[in-house]
């Protein structure tokens, strides 16, 4: 059983004042921190890369400490 939440009548007061874009922001914050706290599935994929661009993309992420890999999801992340 999950529990319950109870508000105070001036938060209660308080939010019903807001206007949807406040609304939107707010569910969009809360979204956005609650996210990563759950991982989503991964699944493994192949994928041919020639070997030059895949060295130089290789060393440009260690020269700045980021793992190749995680950088390609980070790269495919904001293309989306």
């Amino acid at each position: 059983m999950r529990p319950t939440q109870y508000f105070l009548k001036e938060y209660r007061e308080r939010c019903s004042a807001r206007t949807p874009g406040q609304i939107l922001a707010f569910l969009e914050d809360f979204r956005l921190l609650h996210s990563h706290q759950v991982k989503p599935k991964s699944r493994l994929i192949s994928i041919k890369i020639p070997e030059p661009l895949l060295a130089a993309f290789r060393e440009k992420c260690k020269q700045a400490a980021v793992p190749y890999q995680t950088q390609i999801k980070i790269i495919m992340d904001k293309w989306l």
